[in-house]
């Protein structure tokens, strides 16, 4: 039978090998972003330490990625991503262990939380320059397509398997289906067959750093629109952290917030499958737009406590996302030459989350003075401010369709 253009990638086994392992691993990050926070509230914790513990994750990830960029530009891109699976399995499954045994405190958890998130800085990195390693330039597209779209699937059934299962039989047992994940990931990875990469000879790794630097910050579309993520991500720390908290208190607890998630995880799908087939003449004019769609859900959250209706802006939320990131990623995959994408996509990771461990643990205090509602609604305006900020720049109006010529 023949597959459909958007659908050809598949045919590639190393693709399917990476699509497959990227599938199950969402998937358990997936009841993780739930779990965390469930459990934080299980031992105790209060809304600002669920706000400090998964900024405990993310901050470690910013300090990690730009060695893991580098690291991943020198050598075995696989390799690193197997070993961080491996990692994450070690520090997933010890904090599964601490909370079946009962014997969990807030301070383990962010501990632990924050090794998963330092081998994530390495991981990610990599990942992103794999990528065009199995898969030919003219279906970067349609694969970062058909990613997305096993996310978002996972970013379905992730949340309400982990919503069930934290209501169930406590946040414990989703965290250790997150380690398997790892694992599963990890096998999967070590099973490809990545054609080699020329090495040119290798410099210091402060030369190297510099390098990725120099190839980050002579494109200015890419270096703006990094400043504009770093921002937008303080905003959206708001619903990370204060989400769990209203779902908790007026819509039910893990399995209402859960079905939340799942709406956004739909809606993710829905965006993921139309991105494999869009072709945006303005991509980041594109990218912008979407992430407006994207921060719609904090203006629902803010003025609504009935859970139907939070889907519904999740689902849009979802849609956003997916539809303006997978249109972000191939074009830099697409603008970025192989040796040195991971250092600049190193940048780009840190650049993007450098303050989303500051967005996390403020709004917790920022809700605590102001109040749930008027902080969400705060972030949602300010956020907004930052889309318009990124859409006065004229690099991004002006940047054209990606195509094979690297600028």
């Amino acid at each position: 039978m023949r597959l459909p253009d958007s659908l050809r990638v598949l045919r590639l086994r190393d693709f399917r090998l990476l699509f497959i392992g990227h599938t199950v691993s969402v998937f358990g990050d997936r009841m993780l972003n739930l779990a965390l926070a469930f459990a934080v509230l299980e031992v105790g914790g209060s809304a600002a330490e669920v706000g400090l513990v998964l900024a405990c994750r993310v901050l470690p990830l910013v300090g990690t990625v730009l060695v893991g960029g580098v690291i991943a530009d020198r050598g075995s891109r696989r390799a690193v991503m197997v070993a961080a699976d491996l990692a994450r399995v070690a520090s997933q499954g010890a904090m599964a262990v601490l909370l079946l045994a009962g014997d969990a405190e807030v301070w383990m958890l962010a501990a632990l939380a924050g090794l998963t998130g330092a081998a994530g800085g390495f991981f990610q990195p990599a990942a992103t320059g794999l990528l065009p390693q199995v898969v030919p330039p003219e279906q970067l597209q349609p694969a970062n397509g058909l990613k997305a779209s096993a996310a978002s699937a996972s970013e379905i059934a992730g949340p309400l398997a982990g919503g069930v299962l934290v209501a169930a039989a406590g946040a414990g047992w989703a965290i250790a289906i997150d380690a398997a994940t790892f694992g599963f990931s990890a096998v999967c990875l070590a099973l490809l067959r990545v054609p080699g990469r020329p090495q040119a000879e290798r410099a210091g790794f402060l030369t190297d750093l510099r390098e990725g630097w120099t190839a980050f910050t002579a494109r200015t579309w890419v270096w703006t629109f990094v400043v504009y993520f770093s921002i937008a991500n303080i905003f959206w720390g708001a619903w990370t952290a204060l989400g769990p908290v209203v779902a908790d208190r007026d819509l039910g607890g893990a399995t209402a917030w859960g079905t939340v998630l799942a709406a956004l995880g739909l809606g993710a799908l829905a965006g993921s499958l139309l991105s494999t087939r869009i072709r945006p003449r303005r991509p980041l004019v594109h990218v912008a737009f979407m992430e407006g769609l994207f921060s719609i859900q904090l203006a629902f959250l803010a003025a609504v406590s009935f859970v139907p209706v939070l889907a519904v802006g999740a689902f849009i939320s979802g849609a956003g996302m997916t539809l303006g990131m997978t249109v972000w990623e191939s074009t830099l995959q697409r603008r970025i030459p192989d040796e040195s994408l991971s250092r600049v996509m190193s940048y780009e990771w840190f650049g993007s989350l450098a303050f989303y461990p500051l967005g996390l643990a403020i709004w917790g205090p920022v809700a605590a003075a102001i109040g749930i509602s008027a902080a969400l609604w705060l972030a949602f305006a300010l956020f907004l401010a930052s889309i318009a900020a990124i859409l006065a720049v004229p690099d991004i109006r002006r940047l054209a369709a990606p195509d094979q010529q690297l600028v």
